[in-house]
Formats: C-alpha cells, sequence, structure tokens
C-alpha cells in the first residue's frame, strides 16, 4: 500500500505529526510513506522517522490554486491509496482531491466535505498531536495508543555545557520582548556561571537576537548561533546540549523531539493545545494572572507589547533550569 501524508505548514506543526506518522507505520506496517512538506521545512524531513519518500512544495513555483492543482496532478503517477489531508485548509484538500489517490482522508473544513473521500468534523480542544491522530483513529476504526513525537540526529553528540536559548516566536504575542530578554538572560548568567548560552534564531530574526545581546551583562557567557544554522543543525545543536529555554515556537518542539530537556515560556498561546508533546524533561511556565490568558492572539490588542511575557516570574525560570543543570 502506497501511502501519501500533506504535512502541515508550520515548524511546530511538523515535529508535532511525527506522531500521526509512527501512527501510521503503527496501523499500516507494510505500507509505504511518502509526504509532502513545504520546501523551506525540507530539511527536518530526513530526521523523522519512517519516511520514504519526500515532495518538496513551493508556493513559489506553484502560485495560487491553479498551481496546487498542478502540483496535486503530478504525483498522479504514484497511484497512491491513501491521502491523509493535516492542514485542513482548501488549498491543501484541491492538491488532495488533483493527486488521483484512491482514498483522500481529512477534515471537513475549507471544502473537504467535497472534496476528500472522507471527511470528519475537526474536533474541539485537543492537543495538535490528538487532533491529527483522530483523524487517523476515525479512519480506520482503530485506536492509536503508543503516541510520541520523535526526531532522530544521526550519531550521538556528545553534551557539552551548553544551554539553548530562543526567545523567537512568528506571533509578536509569543516573542519575548527585548527588555525582558536580557533581563532574563543577565539572571540566569549569573546564576549558571560556568554555562554557555547559545542564542537560536532563523535569519529573519538575527536582528533582534542581536539587540537582545547588545544589552547584556554577561557577554562572555553567550554565543550568537542566529542564522548560523539549518534545520539540521539546529537538532544537532540541540541534541549536544543540556538543556533549551524557549518562547511557545517550533524550536520548542524541535528541542523536546529530541529528548532534550526543555523550558518553555507561554504567552499567548494556549499550552493545552500546542505545548511540546513529550511530558518527560518538559516544564512549562506562565505568568497566569492576567484575566487575558491565553488570548490565543498573534498580537496583543490590549498592551501592545505581551504583558503576560513582561510578568513571567525570573526566579521560577531559574530554579525550573537548576533542574536540568546539576
Amino acid at each position: 500500500m502506497k501511502i501519501l501524508i500533506r504535512l502541515p505548514n508550520w515548524l511546530g506543526d511538523v515535529v508535532m505529526s511525527t506522531a500521526f506518522i509512527a501512527a501510521v507505520k503503527q496501523l499500516y506496517p507494510f505500507g509505504v510513506v511518502d509526504v509532502i512538506i513545504k520546501k523551506e521545512l525540507g530539511g527536518i524531513a530526513a530526521l523523522i522517522p519512517g519516511i520514504n519518500k519526500v515532495h518538496l512544495f513551493a508556493k513559489q513555483d506553484y502560485k495560487g490554486l491553479g498551481g496546487v492543482y498542478r502540483f496535486g496532478k503530478s504525483l498522479q503517477t504514484e497511484k497512491y491509496d491513501l491521502f491523509f489531508n493535516l492542514p485542513h485548509s482548501l488549498s491543501s484538500n484541491i492538491m488532495a482531491w488533483a493527486s488521483g489517490a484512491k482514498q483522500r482522508i481529512g477534515f471537513k473544513k475549507e471544502g473537504g466535505l467535497f472534496l476528500m473521500s472522507r471527511s470528519y468534523a475537526k474536533p474541539a480542544g485537543l492537543h495538535r498531536v490528538d487532533e491529527y491522530i483522530y483523524l487517523l483513529e476515525q479512519f480506520t476504526g482503530k485506536t492509536v495508543t503508543d503516541k510520541k513525537v520523535t526526531l532522530q540526529v544521526s550519531g550521538q553528540p556528545e553534551k557539552s555545557n551548553t544551554v539553548i536559548i530562543n526567545f523567537n516566536s512568528e506571533a509578536s504575542s509569543r516573542r519575548m520582548p527585548v527588555d525582558k530578554g536580557q533581563s532574563i538572560i543577565n539572571n540566569i548568567t549569573a546564576a549558571f556561571a560556568g554555562v554557555k548560552f547559545i542564542l537560536v534564531g532563523a535569519p529573519r530574526e538575527a536582528a533582534f537576537v542581536e539587540e537582545l545581546i547588545a544589552g547584556l551583562n554577561n557577554k562572555a557567557q553567550v554565543e550568537n548561533y542566529a542564522g548560523k544554522t539549518d534545520l539540521a543543525g539546529l537538532c544537532a545543536l540541540m541534541a549536544g546540549s543540556k538543556a533549551m529555554l524557549t518562547t511557545d515556537s517550533g524550536p520548542a518542539h524541535l528541542g523536546n523531539s529530541l529528548g532534550l530537556p526543555t523550558v518553555v515560556l507561554f504567552g499567548a498561546g494556549n499550552e493545552h493545545n500546542t505545548a511540546p508533546y513529550n511530558k518527560n524533561n518538559l516544564t512549562i511556565l506562565r505568568h497566569g494572572g492576567l484575566v487575558c490568558e491565553p488570548c490565543v492572539r498573534n498580537t496583543c490588542k490590549l498592551y501592545g507589547i505581551p504583558r503576560c511575557m513582561q510578568l513571567l516570574d525570573e526566579f521560577k525560570i531559574i530554579n525550573a533550569l537548576s533542574l536540568y543543570l546539576k
């Protein structure tokens, strides 16, 4: 049986979908699993266990719904038996329909009712991992019991006395305000004098990271890797570190999937739906004292700069990291 999975569009969601891929392999042990992934996230596919072939999709190459249809049609020669569509957008539903897969499985949103062979109502209130696996369980009528988000880095990097810091996020409501980020880093570098702290980020986040570093007291303890690693390199860097301190973001899920002890600072996001899934070596911190938490907005409408991030307790952050730096 040939199975094609359209992976989600965001890094964190792609990482969370690894549990779905593992579940598909569990229920279809003799199936061949291929995936479609956004071209800019393609580097992560090599770290996902169980994948046979990767189809890279770029909007720049296949513009508009017509381009999506052409991309889907180009897959017809593969003769897929099953197409699982995780993003549940109109464009991904059209892609699935154009692929000619014998059965197309997805949610009813955005035309799924008409373009999918089997479509299901999207459940409310589930964690994103459970939401994806719900789709598989509904289609197969079977229960998935072993759910784990996993990426695999080749080899076993030797652990160094380093901590990854990621204060970036696609949404400003989840991004650490510069002054608060500087205060946190100044306090943790003072608390852990023998530790090297590595700041990471995508190329477009490099200016933000440089601004953070400019206001630090203990610059000798800090290294700037923002814009200097690809996704595979970032995972290798994480695998060789002792812990990570991060905002609610894609790198939070990367670290968690690799088994890296991770402290996640939440602002606008809802940790019950999108926190890193594996509970071992995971600490979730939020202020929790504002009536607007969590607002699940991409921008802070009340305060401009997210007050839920500014009010995070730095003593709790130091205490959480100390559990992993013994």
